[in-house]
């Protein structure tokens, strides 16, 4: 025996997106259940001008729910586009790191060659130019400073990338739940309606 909270929401689950799919269905039952018990010709085709009518509801919700159903498809269509252009934009930024690493290594061997260049020049002049040797070194170090930003800037834009591809495949796996949910839900209503017409024939 199910609870009043669990017919509530089995019955809010089989109406779908809340269109009246369930009340049509069984109105439509109940007018075919009168218009075969029907005495008159003008009872009857009321009956049928009833079924008819309801018949256009449920079908227009149909269509509706075909409607958003494409929708969806389109979206995970859409979803795998942007999978792929973060997967693009990972694989960039992973190169880029590696670039980055190439200029800082390259930039710490020109370095080291400019200091053994200072060092033999030390060697060969008993008196160097020390204010044109410091400026070297300065500018070096705010080219090295400025290969530091690049590589956090760098790795920064990789963890947002992360972050969104994360949030992509989890909403990819709610929509996947969401069409499993429906499709049980659709085998539930058709279980229903076979039983419903079941007792209407008994």
């Amino acid at each position: 025996s199910f609870s009043s909270d669990e017919v509530i929401r089995k019955r809010l689950l089989i109406d779908g997106d809340g269109a009246g799919d369930d009340r049509r269905i069984n109105l439509l039952v109940k007018s075919f259940i009168k218009w075969c018990n029907s005495g008159s010709q003008e009872e009857g085709y009321s009956q049928y001008q009833r079924m008819l009518s309801t018949l256009s509801q449920c079908e227009f919700s149909m269509g509706k729910t075909l409607l958003v159903y494409d929708m969806n498809l389109r979206e995970m269509e859409n979803y795998e586009k942007i999978y792929k252009d973060i997967e693009n934009s990972i694989a960039a930024a992973h190169e880029k790191i590696s670039e980055c690493k190439k200029q800082i290594l390259q930039a710490k061997r020109i370095r080291k060659n400019r200091q053994e260049y200072d060092a033999l020049a030390k060697v060969i002049q008993h008196h160097p130019d020390r204010h044109e040797t410091l400026k070297q070194l300065e500018a070096l170090g705010k080219e090295l400073q400025n290969l530091s930003h690049i590589k956090e800037n760098v790795e920064d834009k990789l963890e947002l990338r992360r972050k969104q591809f994360h949030v992509l495949l989890s909403t990819i796996h709610e929509l996947q739940q969401t069409l499993e949910n429906d499709e049980k839900l659709a085998e539930a209503e058709e279980s229903q309606e076979t039983q419903m017409e079941a007792e209407a024939k008994q």
